[in-house]
């Protein structure tokens, strides 16, 4: 599958791009950029490799797949260009600014015949992937709730106004864990710190509970100016309980300047002194890491081109994390728990 980015700041140049040329059955094709210095990123990052202007460029010279990774506030119509052109999408997240939007995008795609798939690459983080196989293990019986924690001590990335905020960031990759671990929302209730900005009002830190369609409770905690790091997981069952607190493997690999393709065996595995620990009868316990795999994703979408199986992460669950993310602002507004 012949792959093109659009768009090369820190998403297309760390968390598309090195995962592409990693994945099996995946080709970059070429990325669009048009300021001069990200230009002259690409050619010493890539050097030869087709560099275009404009989306509709690309889609001239010919490519399969684009992945849409530009601010969120251009990527509705960009979406819907690739998609006009029958050309199947990958959407950064927030992949839309509500889950109206979100299923516009869905009906356009399925009436075109072409493959729209969404960037929740975290599902495929090193923690969450540990977390999940304690949880498919069945050793903490019954399960009560999960409590996560996604921490930074970046106040210079936090996206300012209305349309940005902390919310929409990582907001969508924990709302997305939390669905792909636990299932559905049946209701919201969240709190947002907001600070007023030139931009305009921002919210830059979270507190959403959820209650989930089994019968289980997760909370997602998340900040970026209040000089804290951390990373944790803290699950509650009949049975146990399981507790993480590792780092961000993969990105913190990626910003050192290594690559998975340089070592795809020894990619994406914490640290054995931060593996998770399991405590229930039978004692406590660490837990080996999985390993975590970005490019999985890019494979996965391969697959769902080649044989019409379903994207790692379809339009319908990205718009449930949508959803989701409009009940937390309803709720924190409103001072309300919000059903859905």
């Amino acid at each position: 599958m012949r792959i093109g980015i659009v768009g090369y700041g820190t998403g297309g140049r760390h968390f598309h791009a090195p995962f592409i040329k990693a994945a099996k059955g995946v080709e970059l094709a070429g990325i669009v950029a048009r300021a001069p210095a990200t230009i002259e990123r690409v050619k010493a990052d890539y050097p030869g490799l087709p560099i275009h202007a404009s989306l509709a460029e690309m889609l001239k010279a010919g490519v399969d797949a684009v992945t849409i990774t530009t601010p969120p506030g251009t990527r509705r119509e960009l979406v819907l260009e690739a998609i006009a052109a029958s050309v199947h999408v990958i959407a950064d997240k927030p992949f839309a600014p509500s889950a109206d939007t979100g299923r516009e995008l869905e009906r356009a795609a399925r009436d075109r015949g072409v493959v729209l798939g969404v960037f929740h690459n975290r599902r495929f983080d090193t923690d969450v992937q540990t977390l999940k196989k304690v949880l498919d293990s069945g050793r903490l019986g019954r399960l009560w709730r999960i409590h996560a924690r996604m921490e930074q001590d970046d106040p210079a990335t936090l996206e300012a106004g209305p349309e940005g905020g902390l919310l929409r960031d990582l907001g969508s990759h924990m709302v997305d864990q939390i669905l792909w671990l636990l299932g559905p929302a049946v209701s919201v209730h969240a709190h947002l710190d907001m600070i007023d900005l030139p931009e305009g009002p921002t919210d830059a830190g979270f507190v959403i509970s959820i209650r989930h369609r089994g019968g289980t409770f997760s909370q997602l905690v998340s900040s970026k100016i209040n000089g804290i790091d951390a990373k944790e997981f803290v699950a509650y069952g009949e049975r146990g309980s399981y507790r993480s607190a590792q780092t961000d493997v993969q990105a913190q690999a990626i910003f050192a300047g290594k690559r998975p393709a340089d070592d795809p065996a020894g990619w994406g595995y914490e640290a054995e002194e931060r593996w998770g620990l399991l405590a229930t009868d039978d004692g406590k316990e660490p837990v080996p890491s999985e390993q975590g795999r970005y490019h999985d994703y890019y494979e996965g979408f391969a697959r769902a081109v080649r044989d019409g199986t379903p994207p790692p992460v379809t339009p319908a669950e990205a718009i449930a994390v949508l959803q989701v993310l409009d009940a937390a602002r309803q709720s924190a507004t409103e001072g309300r728990e919000i059903s859905l």
